[in-house]
């Protein structure tokens, strides 16, 4: 495999644009060099590589090639294969990952950074329907930050919702820190047969309806969970099997992104040309954890970027797959 000289340390500690911008730099010539994909849909574009000095002009690869290509480095082989969620007959992406370290330090820091040691909590994962197949980059993740959990009640639940609601009365009375992470459509199943006023609960939603339920926008969706559970705010996790990072919204549907992603805006009428701050388009991802991949992806989600590096999901393109990232449409 490939390797970049410490590389790794040097992702997750990244303090400031310069360095993100010298790594990404660097990152773009290895994955242009080694990327036999990449490399091709770059030079379609009859793109300079001599004259790309900042991240903003470094070509974003749609991610509808992860449906078609094997997305890897060469000389690499996969440790892991995750692929999306669809319905029966539609084509997934699969991202082919070749250090499945990178994938484990980014999701452990960045939970670490917006909400601190899973040691220190009780984690509950509420994914059927992830559960329920094979390949999921989200289940990965929930097993292994179960598992750092120093609490023997965390764990995964499939539709025992009795069950649960069940162990988290006993946790409020214990005022145990929890963590609810579900997918949406099994929140609101739980909301509805088993509601509990429990204000301290951290309620983390990651999206999609998995075709159980009627898709709700934002508001609506967040005011049924506060309500039913008594939480002040829906926290929200924004990822897609073909990255390595997650970013996380604390409320209001505005997320923050760890200081090795970021987020920029692309026109939608010229996908090479990108928005300014607070112009809604198409959503362009820069993950630098996936070195061995791809880290510059056009998405197919739609949004704007606010302040602080802050940003907003307000839907995705037309006849798009709807897959288990944040859909809700103000």
């Amino acid at each position: 495999m490939p390797k970049i000289k410490s590389l790794k340390n040097r992702i997750f500690n990244i303090s400031s644009l310069d360095t993100f911008n010298e790594i990404a730099l660097e990152i773009f010539h290895f994955q242009y060099k080694n990327n036999v994909v990449y490399k091709q849909f770059v030079d379609f574009l009859n793109t300079k590589i001599s004259e790309i000095q900042y991240f903003s002009q470094i070509p974003f690869l749609p991610v509808e090639f992860f449906k078609n290509h094997k997305i890897i480095s060469k000389d690499c082989n996969s440790e892991i294969v995750f692929s999306s969620s669809g319905t029966t007959g539609m084509q997934t992406s699969k991202h082919y990952v070749s250090d499945v370290s990178f994938y484990e330090s980014a999701f452990l820091r960045a939970f670490e950074l917006f909400f601190g040691s899973p040691k220190d909590m009780v984690i509950l994962a509420l994914l059927p329907s992830y559960l329920e197949r094979g390949g999921s980059s989200l289940v990965y993740m929930a097993n292994k930050l179960i598992s750092e959990s120093d609490r023997t009640e965390s764990g995964f639940y499939l539709d025992e919702y009795s069950k649960l609601h069940a162990l988290l009365v006993t946790l409020k009375a214990q005022k145990q820190k929890v963590i609810l992470l579900g997918v949406t459509y099994a929140l609101l199943d739980l909301a509805e047969q088993y509601p509990i006023d429990f204000p301290e609960l951290v309620l983390m939603e990651t999206g999609g309806m998995k075709g159980k339920r009627k898709e709700l926008i934002r508001d609506e969706l967040h005011n049924k969970l506060k309500n039913s559970f008594g939480v002040g705010k829906i926290y929200s996790e924004y990822g897609m099997t073909e990255l390595l990072s997650q970013a996380y919204s604390t409320g209001n549907g505005i997320f923050s992104t760890p200081p090795w992603m970021k987020i920029l805006i692309r026109d939608v009428n010229d996908p090479l040309a990108l928005m300014s701050e607070g112009k809604a388009g198409g959503i362009n991802i820069i993950d630098l954890a996936n070195v061995y991949s791809c880290s510059f992806i056009a998405t197919q989600d739609l949004g704007k970027v606010g302040t602080n590096d802050t940003f907003e999901i307000l839907g995705r393109f037309d006849n798009s797959d709807v897959r288990g990232c944040n859909l809700m449409v103000e």
